[in-house]
């Protein structure tokens, strides 16, 4: 008789808002996991898959689908393929290849909430639309690029602590509850969306059962022909007996935006009883009002809407891009027209789902708002709610499909020892997780704190390699000491970094004094600064071997008399002899005299040689001319061509010569003018 019954309650649909009453009078609250769920097919029987949605042959089975990387079970094949689609699995494949964890679908709405438009390439059951849903999903692509772009530049430990106050909020939970009950088998449990309770009812398990029998809903039952009511007994028609309006009948709100596509539907809770074609009761949902709207506000082949677009790029002037406008423009005004209608119906509704991705939608839906106290629609409100699996594009048949699934009860057969031992696997497999995620923080955290440390390090001694090489390239002495003595660095401090270019050759204070023949560097660092002469560069040379001058190697050789010779090891520093400061002194006297009288001499044979130049030059420029006036007047004819007259167009001719055009222009303008000045003179005179 159990087994009857058993059969009996699952051969139909369960409609989560009309159970059996034997199931909720002995309802309890199950473990909750993700199991193989078992769905109606076309005749009502409850199989594993969907058979309705899903072409199989008589030997296919379709097992139970998820997703391992989202965490997130499916009831069939379908819904699997439509998450593998969508734009949070992109999203978190993207992440694991980051080595990031993934998120789960509330938490990727709020992260991708900030843009302007759904990536999302809705499914549909047309061909109408396919070159639009190309362009949606590469726009879909474009816009998770930008979102990881995004996220890129966020510290990860902000990242790591945003996501547990998310998990806080309670996003990991599973969106079924399971019920058991005893008059079904053991291993049989019974699934309503956690969407459909309110937070105080999700409290505690103790509630979940009596809120769940609160919201059963009696079924409306419908005559097949309309009878007519009967006469009353003292004459007269009967009037009609007056429907109940909708607000009076439990009822709850779905919405879907997008895409340029909106869908709306308010739907009563209560089932509607009718005969099917064998006279036997059938339910069926009650639509008390639906709506849709379409318009072409997405670019094709780029993906995006028109606005997104002018926001990014700037306003384009062309045909298409003024039809989106106006059609985006359009669209809002008319859904903000029917949800203004509806008021009533929103403001009576159990239940308000929406979907809205992106801030141009959800402005269509909760901008009135702010300036309308009596908008139906406010980000506040607690019968809010969104769908809690994989949803396609904004229909009239999509929303009945949304509302299907969410009051149907998903039924599931487990094994509950393999349900414990899976569980306790993956609390195992979570808790290895947490301590390998944990040491791995904590491991990155102190190569972070070394890195940190070393780079300071290195910062100061780029630091101080950059003053003291300016120091000794300036040849400053006393600033150098005091560098060196205040900074309490070693006199052979070696610059960093050690393998540059520019320290291969002189990799310390000396040795860089020595190779710029600097003495009185030399002298300050080995007599005041005590540093060390026999430290060698990457060549194996020592400073000395770097001195390009007798002066600078004398300062060596001075110090090492100074010092004595226990000091340093001079011999492996390959400085010469020791010699007296006086001799050293004398020696730089003896070649300064001698630099001078060099210089002397020097002067004295570039006189000379200037003398003898402008000798030569003069004798030169008296050939010259001597040859010009042989060639001019002949030889023999100097005498005759020096007492003959010359022209004045000769002297004009010996005057302009040299002269440049200009020059010439200027000087007989002048003249004109002088001829003229006097010629007026003389006409004054004679008058």
């Amino acid at each position: 008789m159990a087994a009857a019954t058993n059969d009996s309650l699952l051969k139909r649909p369960l409609y989560v808002f009309d159970l059996p009453p034997e199931l909720l009078q002995t309802f309890e609250p199950a473990i909750a996991s993700a199991p193989p769920l078992l769905e109606p097919d076309q005749d009502g029987e409850y199989v594993k898959g969907n058979n309705a949605t899903q072409e199989l042959s008589d030997n296919d089975v379709t097992n139970a689908t998820s997703c391992g990387l989202c965490n997130q079970a499916f009831s069939n094949v379908q819904e699997q393929r439509a998450h593998v689609r969508s734009d949070v699995h992109r999203y978190n494949i993207k992440q694991r290849q980051r080595g990031l964890r993934p998120v789960s679908e509330v938490e990727f709405d709020k992260l991708i909430g900030d843009l302007d438009e759904s990536i999302s390439g809705s499914d549909s059951s047309s061909s109408e639309d396919e070159e639009g849903e190309a362009g949606s999903a590469q726009d879909g692509t474009s816009k998770i690029s930008s979102l990881l772009k995004r996220q890129a530049r966020l510290d990860e430990e902000a990242a790591e602590d945003v996501s547990e106050k998310k998990r806080k909020r309670g996003s990991g939970k599973p969106p079924l509850l399971w019920f058991r009950s005893q008059n079904l088998p053991k291993d049989t449990t019974l699934g309503v969306y956690r969407t459909l309770f309110t937070q105080a009812e999700q409290a505690s398990d103790e509630s979940l059962v009596p809120a769940l029998q609160q919201k059963q809903c009696p079924p409306q039952k419908v005559s097949g022909a309309s009878e007519p009511p009967p006469n009353p007994p003292d004459g007269g028609v009967a009037l009609p007996v007056e429907a109940p309006p909708p607000t009076a009948v439990p009822h709850i709100f779905l919405c879907m935006i997008g895409g340029g596509h909106f869908a709306a539907m308010v739907i009563s809770l209560a089932p509607k009883v009718t005969k099917n074609h064998n006279s036997a009761d059938a339910r069926q949902a009650t639509v008390l009002a639906h709506k849709t709207f379409h318009r072409y506000t997405t670019r094709r082949k780029q993906g995006g809407a028109q606005s997104a677009n002018d926001n990014a790029k700037g306003n384009a002037h062309s045909a298409g891009s003024s039809l989106r406008r106006y059609n985006e423009e359009a669209l809002v005004s008319e859904v903000q027209s029917l949800l203004r209608e509806w008021r009533d119906m929103i403001d009576t509704s159990d239940l308000l789902f929406l979907r809205a991705t992106g801030s141009t939608n959800r402005n269509t839906l909760f901008g009135p708002a702010k300036e309308d106290p009596r908008w139906p629609l406010r980000v506040n409100d607690t019968r809010l709610r969104g769908f809690p699996f994989s949803t396609r594009r904004a229909t009239e048949a999509e929303l009945m499909r949304c509302f299907v699934e969410l009051t149907r009860a998903k039924i599931r057969v487990v094994d509950e020892k393999a349900e414990r031992k899976a569980a306790e696997e993956a609390r195992e497999k979570a808790r290895l997780r947490k301590e390998e995620e944990d040491a791995r923080i904590a491991r990155k955290k102190e190569e972070e704190a070394v890195r940190a440390a070393r780079n300071a390090k290195e910062q100061e001694a780029v630091l101080h390699t950059t003053q003291l090489t300016s120091l000794v390239r300036r040849n400053k002495a006393p600033a150098l000491l005091s560098y060196l003595n205040g900074n309490r660095l070693d006199p052979s401090y070696r610059f960093y970094p050690p393998d540059h270019s520019a320290h291969y050759h002189a990799p310390t204070p000396l040795h860089l004094a020595a190779s710029n023949n600097s003495g009185t560097l030399v002298t300050a660092l080995l007599l005041k600064g005590g540093a060390d002469p026999t430290a060698i560069n990457l060549e194996s040379k020592t400073p000395y071997d770097l001195a390009g001058d007798r002066a600078t190697r004398d300062a060596f050789r001075v110090a090492r008399t100074e010092l004595g010779e226990t000091k340093w090891n001079w011999s492996e520093a390959h400085v010469a002899e020791p010699l007296s400061r006086a001799e050293a002194d004398q020696r730089a006297a003896q070649e300064k005299q001698d630099e001078l009288q060099n210089e002397a001499a020097r002067r004295q044979e570039g006189l000379e040689k200037l003398k003898e130049e402008e000798e030569r030059q003069e004798a030169e420029r008296k050939r010259r001319g001597d040859d010009r006036r042989e060639q001019k007047h002949g030889k023999g004819k100097t005498v005759m061509a020096a007492g003959k007259e010359r022209t004045a167009e000769e002297r004009r001719a010996d005057e302009a010569r040299g002269m440049t055009p200009e020059t010439k222009m200027r000087m007989e303008r002048e003249k004109r003018a002088r001829a003229v000045e006097e010629r007026m003179r003389r006409m004054q005179q004679q008058s």
